[in-house]
Protein backbone atom coordinates (compact mmCIF):
# COMPACT_ATOMS: atom_id res chain seq x y z
CA UNK A 1 0.00 0.00 0.00
CA UNK A 2 1.48 3.54 -1.23
CA UNK A 3 1.78 5.86 1.92
CA UNK A 4 -0.98 8.56 2.17
CA UNK A 5 1.07 11.90 1.80
CA UNK A 6 1.18 13.98 4.44
CA UNK A 7 -1.08 17.35 3.32
CA UNK A 8 -0.70 19.38 6.43
CA UNK A 9 2.47 20.03 6.13
CA UNK A 10 3.27 22.65 3.78
CA UNK A 11 6.47 21.56 1.45
CA UNK A 12 9.35 23.79 0.11
CA UNK A 13 10.06 23.90 -3.85
CA UNK A 14 12.40 21.45 -3.12
CA UNK A 15 9.99 18.78 -1.68
CA UNK A 16 7.51 19.19 -3.56
CA UNK A 17 9.01 18.33 -7.10
CA UNK A 18 10.38 15.27 -5.02
CA UNK A 19 7.03 14.34 -4.17
CA UNK A 20 5.97 14.39 -7.32
CA UNK A 21 8.40 12.32 -8.90
CA UNK A 22 6.37 8.97 -8.52
CA UNK A 23 3.12 10.51 -9.94
CA UNK A 24 4.71 11.95 -12.62
CA UNK A 25 6.84 8.63 -13.38
CA UNK A 26 2.68 6.77 -13.23
CA UNK A 27 1.14 9.58 -15.76
CA UNK A 28 4.31 9.63 -18.34
CA UNK A 29 3.20 5.76 -18.53
CA UNK A 30 -0.48 6.26 -19.34
CA UNK A 31 0.01 8.87 -21.44
CA UNK A 32 2.54 6.99 -23.65
CA UNK A 33 -0.53 4.33 -23.54
CA UNK A 34 -3.05 6.83 -24.46
CA UNK A 35 -1.16 7.50 -27.91
CA UNK A 36 -3.30 10.13 -28.18
CA UNK A 37 -0.86 12.31 -30.32
CA UNK A 38 0.53 13.73 -33.67
CA UNK A 39 0.96 16.01 -36.92
CA UNK A 40 -2.28 17.79 -38.10
CA UNK A 41 -3.77 15.57 -41.01
CA UNK A 42 -6.24 16.80 -43.22
CA UNK A 43 -8.05 15.20 -45.77
CA UNK A 44 -8.12 16.28 -49.48
CA UNK A 45 -10.93 18.61 -48.93
CA UNK A 46 -9.09 20.50 -46.14
CA UNK A 47 -10.75 18.95 -43.57
CA UNK A 48 -9.43 17.19 -40.23
CA UNK A 49 -9.12 13.78 -40.23
CA UNK A 50 -11.72 11.20 -38.70
CA UNK A 51 -9.50 9.08 -36.57
CA UNK A 52 -7.86 12.27 -35.16
CA UNK A 53 -11.78 13.65 -34.41
CA UNK A 54 -12.82 10.25 -33.02
CA UNK A 55 -9.55 9.79 -31.03
CA UNK A 56 -10.51 13.30 -29.56
CA UNK A 57 -14.21 12.61 -28.68
CA UNK A 58 -13.44 9.49 -27.04
CA UNK A 59 -10.57 11.04 -24.57
CA UNK A 60 -11.46 14.52 -24.56
CA UNK A 61 -7.70 15.71 -25.32
CA UNK A 62 -5.68 15.67 -28.25
CA UNK A 63 -1.51 17.17 -28.63
CA UNK A 64 -1.29 18.14 -32.21
CA UNK A 65 2.89 17.98 -33.03
CA UNK A 66 4.94 20.46 -34.83
CA UNK A 67 2.08 22.89 -36.02
CA UNK A 68 3.80 26.01 -35.23
CA UNK A 69 7.42 26.72 -37.28
CA UNK A 70 10.00 27.90 -35.56
CA UNK A 71 10.28 31.27 -37.07
CA UNK A 72 6.45 32.10 -35.64
CA UNK A 73 7.45 30.60 -32.44
CA UNK A 74 10.39 33.48 -32.32
CA UNK A 75 8.09 36.00 -33.34
CA UNK A 76 5.28 34.87 -30.16
CA UNK A 77 8.22 34.50 -27.65
CA UNK A 78 9.41 38.12 -28.65
CA UNK A 79 6.06 39.37 -27.96
CA UNK A 80 6.01 37.85 -24.46
CA UNK A 81 9.48 38.95 -23.24
CA UNK A 82 8.44 42.33 -24.16
CA UNK A 83 4.68 42.27 -22.49
CA UNK A 84 6.73 40.24 -19.27
CA UNK A 85 9.41 42.89 -19.86
CA UNK A 86 7.12 45.78 -19.47
CA UNK A 87 4.50 44.46 -17.15
CA UNK A 88 3.69 46.59 -14.14
CA UNK A 89 6.63 46.26 -11.41
CA UNK A 90 4.68 44.79 -8.96
CA UNK A 91 0.49 44.19 -8.79
CA UNK A 92 -1.13 47.77 -9.23
CA UNK A 93 2.09 49.96 -10.43
CA UNK A 94 1.93 52.06 -13.91
CA UNK A 95 5.46 51.97 -14.10
CA UNK A 96 8.00 48.88 -15.21
CA UNK A 97 10.62 47.61 -13.56
CA UNK A 98 12.69 50.87 -16.09
CA UNK A 99 10.46 53.04 -14.56
CA UNK A 100 8.17 53.42 -17.21
CA UNK A 101 5.00 53.08 -18.19
CA UNK A 102 3.51 49.95 -18.06
CA UNK A 103 1.77 48.31 -21.22
CA UNK A 104 -1.39 47.52 -21.27
CA UNK A 105 -2.79 50.75 -19.90
CA UNK A 106 -4.68 52.09 -22.76
CA UNK A 107 -6.48 48.64 -22.61
CA UNK A 108 -9.69 48.67 -20.83
CA UNK A 109 -8.65 45.77 -19.29
CA UNK A 110 -5.82 44.76 -17.21
CA UNK A 111 -3.61 42.62 -19.58
CA UNK A 112 -1.62 41.42 -16.37
CA UNK A 113 -2.62 38.65 -13.69
CA UNK A 114 -0.26 38.57 -10.38
CA UNK A 115 -0.04 35.71 -8.20
CA UNK A 116 2.19 35.02 -5.00
CA UNK A 117 5.15 32.25 -5.94
CA UNK A 118 4.04 29.32 -6.23
CA UNK A 119 0.40 30.00 -5.13
CA UNK A 120 -2.81 28.54 -6.07
CA UNK A 121 -5.26 31.65 -6.57
CA UNK A 122 -8.64 30.17 -7.32
CA UNK A 123 -8.53 26.82 -5.89
CA UNK A 124 -11.11 26.70 -2.56
CA UNK A 125 -12.31 29.89 -3.56
CA UNK A 126 -15.88 30.84 -5.07
CA UNK A 127 -14.00 32.73 -7.84
CA UNK A 128 -14.90 32.24 -11.18
CA UNK A 129 -18.04 30.40 -10.69
CA UNK A 130 -16.76 28.39 -7.87
CA UNK A 131 -14.97 25.69 -10.03
CA UNK A 132 -11.76 24.88 -8.88
CA UNK A 133 -13.44 23.59 -4.98
CA UNK A 134 -10.08 22.29 -3.77
CA UNK A 135 -7.38 23.95 -3.26
CA UNK A 136 -4.11 22.96 -4.27
CA UNK A 137 -0.50 22.43 -2.25
CA UNK A 138 1.43 25.75 -2.39
CA UNK A 139 4.86 24.98 -1.71
CA UNK A 140 7.05 27.43 -0.07
CA UNK A 141 9.16 29.51 -2.60
CA UNK A 142 13.05 29.38 -2.32
CA UNK A 143 14.87 32.24 -0.44
CA UNK A 144 14.65 35.73 -2.47
CA UNK A 145 11.46 35.07 -4.77
CA UNK A 146 9.55 38.44 -5.58
CA UNK A 147 6.35 39.26 -3.80
CA UNK A 148 4.51 38.61 -7.09
CA UNK A 149 5.24 36.67 -10.40
CA UNK A 150 2.65 37.70 -13.20
CA UNK A 151 0.20 34.61 -13.56
CA UNK A 152 -1.26 35.45 -16.79
CA UNK A 153 -1.63 37.47 -19.44
CA UNK A 154 -4.95 38.57 -21.49
CA UNK A 155 -5.87 40.09 -24.79
CA UNK A 156 -3.05 38.64 -26.91
CA UNK A 157 -4.79 39.88 -30.08
CA UNK A 158 -4.52 43.43 -29.21
CA UNK A 159 -1.29 43.24 -27.53
CA UNK A 160 1.10 41.20 -29.59
CA UNK A 161 0.63 41.35 -34.05
CA UNK A 162 1.98 37.64 -33.53
CA UNK A 163 -0.95 36.91 -31.15
CA UNK A 164 -3.37 37.73 -33.62
CA UNK A 165 -1.83 35.87 -36.52
CA UNK A 166 -1.90 32.93 -34.77
CA UNK A 167 -5.58 33.24 -34.07
CA UNK A 168 -5.64 32.93 -38.04
CA UNK A 169 -3.90 30.12 -38.16
CA UNK A 170 -5.69 27.95 -40.71
CA UNK A 171 -4.96 24.58 -39.66
CA UNK A 172 -6.12 25.89 -36.11
CA UNK A 173 -9.49 26.96 -37.13
CA UNK A 174 -9.99 23.71 -39.41
CA UNK A 175 -9.82 21.98 -36.44
CA UNK A 176 -12.31 24.44 -34.47
CA UNK A 177 -14.55 23.91 -37.52
CA UNK A 178 -14.49 19.74 -37.79
CA UNK A 179 -15.35 19.53 -34.04
CA UNK A 180 -18.11 23.01 -33.94
CA UNK A 181 -19.19 23.09 -36.94
CA UNK A 182 -18.55 25.99 -39.71
CA UNK A 183 -20.05 28.57 -38.01
CA UNK A 184 -18.37 28.08 -34.85
CA UNK A 185 -17.66 30.69 -32.26
CA UNK A 186 -14.53 32.43 -29.88
CA UNK A 187 -14.34 31.97 -26.75
CA UNK A 188 -11.85 33.54 -24.80
CA UNK A 189 -7.90 33.85 -24.84
CA UNK A 190 -5.51 34.11 -21.88
CA UNK A 191 -1.55 33.52 -21.89
CA UNK A 192 -0.64 30.88 -18.59
CA UNK A 193 3.36 31.77 -17.76
CA UNK A 194 4.71 29.48 -15.20
CA UNK A 195 8.05 30.72 -14.15
CA UNK A 196 10.42 28.34 -12.87
CA UNK A 197 10.46 27.85 -9.18
CA UNK A 198 7.71 29.99 -9.03
CA UNK A 199 4.58 29.23 -11.12
CA UNK A 200 1.39 29.13 -10.01
CA UNK A 201 -0.93 26.09 -9.96
CA UNK A 202 -4.43 25.88 -11.08
CA UNK A 203 -6.69 23.39 -9.32
CA UNK A 204 -8.99 20.70 -10.85
CA UNK A 205 -11.64 21.81 -12.80
CA UNK A 206 -14.05 21.74 -15.14
CA UNK A 207 -14.27 24.77 -17.60
CA UNK A 208 -17.83 24.98 -18.10
CA UNK A 209 -20.35 26.27 -16.22
CA UNK A 210 -23.88 27.32 -17.70
CA UNK A 211 -24.97 24.58 -19.47
CA UNK A 212 -24.61 21.42 -17.03
CA UNK A 213 -28.20 20.99 -16.23
CA UNK A 214 -29.17 21.81 -20.38
CA UNK A 215 -31.39 19.18 -22.10
CA UNK A 216 -28.98 19.26 -24.91
CA UNK A 217 -26.51 18.59 -22.66
CA UNK A 218 -23.65 16.44 -24.16
CA UNK A 219 -19.90 15.91 -24.19
CA UNK A 220 -19.18 19.17 -26.23
CA UNK A 221 -21.81 21.63 -25.29
CA UNK A 222 -18.98 23.95 -23.65
CA UNK A 223 -16.54 23.49 -26.16
CA UNK A 224 -12.45 23.19 -26.17
CA UNK A 225 -9.13 25.27 -25.97
CA UNK A 226 -6.17 25.16 -27.53
CA UNK A 227 -2.84 25.60 -25.93
CA UNK A 228 0.11 26.93 -28.22
CA UNK A 229 2.92 26.09 -26.20
CA UNK A 230 6.12 28.04 -26.51
CA UNK A 231 8.57 26.46 -24.73
CA UNK A 232 9.01 22.57 -24.10
CA UNK A 233 5.98 21.51 -22.04
CA UNK A 234 7.72 19.09 -19.61
CA UNK A 235 6.37 17.10 -16.15
CA UNK A 236 6.81 19.49 -14.15
CA UNK A 237 4.72 21.70 -15.39
CA UNK A 238 2.57 21.02 -18.02
CA UNK A 239 -1.37 20.54 -18.07
CA UNK A 240 -2.97 17.05 -16.53
CA UNK A 241 -5.84 16.17 -17.59
CA UNK A 242 -8.33 13.27 -17.00
CA UNK A 243 -8.92 11.10 -20.08
CA UNK A 244 -12.90 10.66 -21.05
CA UNK A 245 -14.27 12.57 -18.17
CA UNK A 246 -15.89 15.25 -20.77
CA UNK A 247 -18.63 12.58 -21.19
CA UNK A 248 -19.08 12.52 -17.01
CA UNK A 249 -21.24 15.40 -16.58
CA UNK A 250 -20.38 17.69 -13.29
CA UNK A 251 -17.70 16.33 -11.49
CA UNK A 252 -17.94 16.57 -7.30
CA UNK A 253 -14.30 17.39 -7.29
CA UNK A 254 -13.63 17.89 -3.50
CA UNK A 255 -15.26 14.18 -3.19
CA UNK A 256 -12.50 12.83 -5.71
CA UNK A 257 -9.72 14.66 -3.55
CA UNK A 258 -11.43 13.53 -0.19
CA UNK A 259 -11.67 10.13 -1.05
CA UNK A 260 -7.59 10.32 -2.27
CA UNK A 261 -6.95 11.25 1.28
CA UNK A 262 -7.07 14.71 0.79
CA UNK A 263 -3.97 15.00 -2.31
CA UNK A 264 -4.26 16.63 -5.16
CA UNK A 265 -2.55 14.04 -7.16
CA UNK A 266 -5.71 11.89 -8.02
CA UNK A 267 -4.82 8.70 -10.13
CA UNK A 268 -5.74 8.72 -13.58
CA UNK A 269 -4.60 11.72 -14.94
CA UNK A 270 -2.00 11.88 -17.79
CA UNK A 271 0.20 14.82 -18.51
CA UNK A 272 0.67 16.85 -21.58
CA UNK A 273 3.84 16.94 -22.53
CA UNK A 274 4.74 18.56 -25.71
CA UNK A 275 7.51 20.16 -27.88
CA UNK A 276 8.00 23.96 -28.85
CA UNK A 277 5.51 24.55 -31.51
CA UNK A 278 3.22 21.67 -30.04
CA UNK A 279 -0.68 22.61 -29.87
CA UNK A 280 -2.51 20.77 -26.86
CA UNK A 281 -6.86 20.21 -27.42
CA UNK A 282 -9.01 19.81 -24.14
CA UNK A 283 -12.50 19.72 -24.40
CA UNK A 284 -13.70 21.99 -21.61
CA UNK A 285 -15.48 19.47 -19.48
CA UNK A 286 -12.55 17.30 -19.32
CA UNK A 287 -11.19 17.04 -15.61
CA UNK A 288 -7.84 19.04 -15.45
CA UNK A 289 -5.08 20.49 -13.50
CA UNK A 290 -1.71 22.15 -13.08
CA UNK A 291 0.76 21.97 -10.18
CA UNK A 292 3.18 24.48 -8.69
CA UNK A 293 5.86 24.60 -11.18
CA UNK A 294 8.50 23.60 -8.82
CA UNK A 295 10.61 22.58 -11.86
CA UNK A 296 13.89 24.52 -13.68
CA UNK A 297 11.93 24.89 -17.10
CA UNK A 298 9.87 27.53 -18.04
CA UNK A 299 6.11 26.98 -19.29
CA UNK A 300 3.93 29.75 -21.46
CA UNK A 301 0.62 28.51 -22.96
CA UNK A 302 -1.16 30.39 -25.31
CA UNK A 303 -4.59 29.78 -24.68
CA UNK A 304 -7.71 29.88 -26.30
CA UNK A 305 -11.14 28.54 -27.21
CA UNK A 306 -14.21 28.24 -29.34
CA UNK A 307 -17.98 27.23 -29.10
CA UNK A 308 -20.55 26.10 -31.01
CA UNK A 309 -22.88 28.83 -32.15
CA UNK A 310 -25.81 27.23 -30.45
CA UNK A 311 -24.47 27.01 -27.30
CA UNK A 312 -23.67 30.67 -27.02
CA UNK A 313 -26.88 31.97 -28.97
CA UNK A 314 -28.72 33.58 -26.22
CA UNK A 315 -26.60 32.24 -23.51
CA UNK A 316 -26.06 34.87 -20.36
CA UNK A 317 -22.86 35.98 -19.80
CA UNK A 318 -20.46 33.83 -16.99
CA UNK A 319 -16.70 33.44 -15.62
CA UNK A 320 -15.48 36.69 -16.35
CA UNK A 321 -18.33 38.55 -18.41
CA UNK A 322 -21.54 39.64 -16.08
CA UNK A 323 -24.19 37.64 -15.75
CA UNK A 324 -27.00 40.06 -17.20
CA UNK A 325 -25.53 40.00 -20.13
CA UNK A 326 -27.12 38.10 -23.24
CA UNK A 327 -25.17 36.47 -26.10
CA UNK A 328 -27.69 37.88 -28.96
CA UNK A 329 -26.48 37.50 -32.54
CA UNK A 330 -24.68 41.01 -32.35
CA UNK A 331 -22.27 40.14 -29.32
CA UNK A 332 -21.70 36.88 -31.48
CA UNK A 333 -20.78 38.87 -34.76
CA UNK A 334 -18.97 41.40 -32.89
CA UNK A 335 -16.80 38.86 -31.09
CA UNK A 336 -16.48 36.80 -33.96
CA UNK A 337 -15.33 39.34 -36.23
CA UNK A 338 -11.82 39.33 -34.43
CA UNK A 339 -11.10 35.96 -36.48
CA UNK A 340 -12.09 37.48 -39.75
CA UNK A 341 -9.27 40.36 -39.05
CA UNK A 342 -7.02 37.47 -38.00
CA UNK A 343 -7.37 35.58 -40.92
CA UNK A 344 -6.29 38.49 -42.88
CA UNK A 345 -3.32 39.79 -40.58
CA UNK A 346 -1.88 35.82 -41.13
CA UNK A 347 -2.33 36.01 -45.03
CA UNK A 348 -0.74 39.29 -45.15
CA UNK A 349 2.31 37.69 -43.52
CA UNK A 350 2.34 34.41 -44.49
CA UNK A 351 1.25 35.28 -48.00
CA UNK A 352 1.98 31.38 -49.54
CA UNK A 353 -0.13 29.72 -46.58
CA UNK A 354 -3.18 28.27 -47.87
CA UNK A 355 -5.84 31.11 -46.25
CA UNK A 356 -8.83 29.79 -44.24
CA UNK A 357 -12.40 30.55 -45.02
CA UNK A 358 -14.23 31.65 -42.12
CA UNK A 359 -18.19 30.69 -42.92
CA UNK A 360 -19.55 33.42 -41.35
CA UNK A 361 -17.55 35.99 -42.77
CA UNK A 362 -17.74 34.28 -46.40
CA UNK A 363 -18.32 37.75 -48.55
CA UNK A 364 -17.55 40.35 -45.64
CA UNK A 365 -13.50 39.84 -46.24
CA UNK A 366 -12.96 42.87 -47.39
CA UNK A 367 -14.97 45.16 -44.37
CA UNK A 368 -12.61 43.19 -42.37
CA UNK A 369 -9.13 43.33 -43.92
CA UNK A 370 -5.99 44.18 -41.18
CA UNK A 371 -5.40 47.71 -40.82
CA UNK A 372 -5.56 50.08 -38.47
CA UNK A 373 -9.03 51.62 -38.97
CA UNK A 374 -9.91 47.71 -38.03
CA UNK A 375 -7.42 47.46 -35.27
CA UNK A 376 -9.48 50.47 -33.42
CA UNK A 377 -12.74 49.25 -34.71
CA UNK A 378 -12.72 45.37 -34.35
CA UNK A 379 -9.21 44.44 -32.34
CA UNK A 380 -9.17 47.44 -29.46
CA UNK A 381 -10.58 45.82 -26.13
CA UNK A 382 -12.31 42.97 -27.82
CA UNK A 383 -12.09 40.55 -24.66
CA UNK A 384 -14.92 42.90 -23.06
CA UNK A 385 -16.94 40.78 -25.48
CA UNK A 386 -15.83 37.38 -24.66
CA UNK A 387 -18.54 34.77 -25.07
CA UNK A 388 -17.89 32.81 -21.38
CA UNK A 389 -20.21 29.48 -20.90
Amino acid sequence: MKPTPDISHVPTAAEHAAGMAEYMHEGKRLASALGNRGPVRLDASGKLHQDILDAYWQHGLYVFEGVIEQAEIEELRAGIDNMLERAPVHRGATVDAKNRPAFGQEFKRNPYTFIKPLSDPWGGTELLGGRHPSQMTQPTPDKGAPEDVVYLLSGMCQAMESGLRLYGHPHLLAIAEAINGADFVPFNDAIFVKQPGLGGSVAWHQDGVTHWDSPEWDEGIHGFNFQVQLYPSTLGNCLWVMPGTHKMGRIDIKKLVAANGGSERLPGAVPLTCQAGDVTIVNRQALHCSFANTSPDIRVSLTFGFHRRKSVLGAHGALGQDAEVIYDEQRIFDRASVIAVAIDARQKRYADEKRYTYQPFAGLEDDYRWSEDNFKRVILDYNLKDLSI
